[in-house]
C-alpha cells in the first residue's frame, strides 16, 4: 500500500455538525493512503455522541482530551485521555462524552473512507435537528452504516 506525503494541521477547516454537538477535521483522508484508512479529529460537546450503530468498517479511538462512556457490543465501559478502543467491523457501537467539558478524539477508519463525504452529508440531514427515521435510513443505505438505537445518555462524571 501506498502512503503519500501529508502535513495535516489544525488551521484546516472543521467540519461542523452542531445539532449533534460535534466539530470534525479529516487529518488523514482516504486518497493519502490508498483508501487504506482514513483518520479524523473530533470534538463532541458535553452529552453528545452519535446514535448506535454499525458499519463494516474498522474503528480505532485514541482520546485525546476528557471521557467517554462507550458501548460496544452491549458492554459499557469509560475510555479517558490516553485510552484506546478497536471496535471491529460489523460491532454495534456508541459513545456519548460524559466531561463537563468538550473531550476530543482521533479516530482510524479502516479501510479507507471518504469522511468529508460522509460527515458533510451527515450535515446537511442533521441541520434542522434530529432528522425523520426515514431520512437517516436512507443515509445509512447511502454509506453502509445500520443505526441501531438512539445516542447513549449518560449523567457528566
Amino acid at each position: 500500500m501506498a502512503f503519500a506525503f501529508l502535513h495535516s494541521t489544525q488551521q484546516e477547516a472543521p467540519i461542523l455538525l452542531p445539532a449533534i454537538g460535534l466539530d470534525l477535521r479529516v487529518r488523514v483522508p482516504p486518497d493519502t493512503t490508498g483508501a487504506a484508512l482514513t483518520s479524523i479529529e473530533t470534538i463532541n460537546a458535553p452529552g453528545f455522541g452519535p446514535p448506535l450503530h454499525r458499519h463494516e468498517e474498522v474503528e480505532v479511538f485514541r482520546v485525546l482530551e476528557g471521557r467517554y462512556l462507550y458501548e460496544v457490543e452491549g458492554k459499557r465501559f469509560h475510555a479517558e485521555a490516553g485510552d484506546l478502543v478497536s471496535v471491529p467491523g460489523g460491532a454495534a457501537h456508541g459513545f456519548v462524552n460524559v466531561s463537563t467539558r468538550p473531550s476530543r478524539q482521533l479516530i482510524t477508519i479502516l479501510p479507507g473512507l471518504d469522511a468529508a463525504a460522509f460527515f458533510g452529508e451527515l450535515a446537511g440531514v442533521m441541520r434542522d435537528g434530529v432528522p425523520d427515521r426515514a431520512a437517516l435510513a436512507a443515509f445509512g443505505t447511502r454509506w453502509g452504516v445500520e443505526f441501531l438505537g438512539p445516542p447513549l445518555a449518560a449523567t457528566p462524571a
